[in-house]
């Protein structure tokens, strides 16, 4: 038989799932090799639905606000998940939970993979749901076959993905002091939220990784939109994460009384942001690419039928892969936006109020995952994420990989979302082979 070289041999039996110890030099196949491993769809779809009971609405999804009853009472379902796995969860400072398996190398950084198990108000089941549980699966699958890999693998449940991605901002230290004391939609702060989990929000920065502390990160998670299924495609593949840019634009004009102020004479802020709306659409849809913009809140004041709007305060928000072309279409829209106030005597300011800055995916992890998915059978589609994730944070500190699963109908972020049992089980075989070989194959 020929020899193969040491990281040859560490591929196959990676992916074969093999738990095999390995000295220096050049080495023969073992004897026996199992079949690749696969994941347990029943139990993995199982977990889902059991994860569907903590917070479920009576419309069929969940409201799982993060650091609410809920929200514990699923992380500690959670845990005890892990434990019976035969793996030792802990909550790190930031509120995360961390199940860490030891790899053959102990110098070597650990692997992560995971998601997030909070929801927004009225969700549905599979928005985070499919990766946490996804993850957790394929922790069992690698406990109950004994395979050791030659990193530490680590699980990662985060806190409050949907309210800002706290627990991975905690992570790569950006969680500041001023976040802690921010308002959650539980009505706790995100202080007393992470106390609430078991985290300890004085001692946060224990809970920061430094650029190169991780191997790789990936996550496993549901479209959010409808191309994959549309397109019948089994796998996304995600290029990057588009960069998410919020401002407040505040247009200043002229309270007045409705009925004795003539048309021709009225500094109507309202009527300005009407046509701002309207402005910002034709700006974005004038590009060619994906880019997205919204305006998404508005608030009139004095806000009485009876008075011409002085002050209108709106949202504006931007969403690209490409940051470049995000802030060129700031500019012509707040060029617009001038010409807008010179018409009827308003005034358009923009105060930033959160920025995403947009992480493409590394190419290694994205290989890895096309390659899996293959040789699985599986179709495949390389495709941007629209919508933020927690990987979009740890892509700043390591390499990051992204698996999307199809949404029917793109629906998400309300009780309908659904993914069908097949899609989330061939996800959850992509992200276990897919996690084999790129422990095989990083250097």
């Amino acid at each position: 038989m020929a020899e193969l070289t040491r990281r040859e041999m560490l591929t196959l039996i990676g992916l074969a799932g093999v738990s095999v110890a390995l000295p220096r030099g050049a080495w023969a196949v073992p004897p026996l090799l199992r079949a690749p491993l696969r994941v347990n769809g029943a139990r993995l779809n199982a977990s889902l639905t059991t994860l569907s009971a903590f917070g479920r609405n009576p419309q069929g999804g969940v409201t799982r606000l993060a650091y609410s009853d809920v929200d514990k009472q699923a992380r500690e379902w959670v845990i005890g998940l892990l434990r019976e796995t035969g793996v030792r969860p802990q909550i790190d400072a930031a509120g995360n939970i961390i199940a860490r398996r030891a790899g053959a190398d102990t110098a070597r950084k650990p692997i992560l993979f995971g998601s997030h198990i909070d929801s927004v108000p009225e969700g549905g089941n599979y928005d985070g749901d499919v990766g946490s549980m996804g993850a957790l699966e394929v922790m069992r699958v690698l406990e109950e076959n004994h395979v050791t890999t030659r990193h530490p693998f680590e699980l990662v449940i985060f806190q409050n993905e949907e309210g800002g991605v706290a627990g991975s901002r905690a992570m790569i230290g950006e969680l500041t002091e001023q976040s802690l004391a921010l308002p959650s939609r539980s009505g706790k702060t995100i202080g007393d939220g992470i106390a609430f989990l078991g985290g300890d929000p004085k001692r946060i920065g224990e809970a920061k990784r430094n650029t190169g502390d991780i191997a790789a990160y990936i996550e496993l998670h549901i479209e959010q939109g409808g191309i994959l299924d549309e397109t019948k495609t089994d796998i996304g593949i995600v290029q990057g994460i588009v960069g998410l840019f919020w401002w407040d634009v505040t247009i200043d004009g002229f309270a007045n009384h409705a009925g004795t102020t003539p048309m021709n004479r009225r500094q109507d802020a309202m009527l300005a942001a009407a046509k701002f709306t309207l402005m910002v659409n034709r700006v974005v849809t004038s590009k060619p690419g994906r880019q997205v913009g919204t305006v998404g809140r508005i608030s009139a004041s004095p806000g009485a039928p009876n008075v011409i709007p002085g002050k209108v305060v709106l949202s504006l928000e931007l969403r690209d892969l490409d940051e470049a072309k995000i802030h060129a279409l700031f500019d012509e829209i707040s060029a617009e936006a001038k010409k807008i106030g010179r018409q009827n005597g308003t005034t358009f300011s923009f105060k930033p109020t959160n920025v995403n800055h947009p992480a493409p995916t590394d190419p290694r992890m994205r290989a890895a995952i096309e390659k899996s998915a293959r040789e699985l059978g599986l179709t495949t589609r390389a495709m941007p994420s629209g919508a933020g994730h927690d990987a979009q944070e740890m892509a700043r500190i390591g390499p990051a990989g992204m698996i999307f699963v199809p949404s029917v109908k793109g629906i998400s972020h309300a009780p309908t979302e659904f993914s069908r049992p097949a899609d989330i089980e061939n996800g959850a075989n992509v992200l276990l082979q897919a996690l084999l070989r790129i422990d095989a194959e990083l250097a």
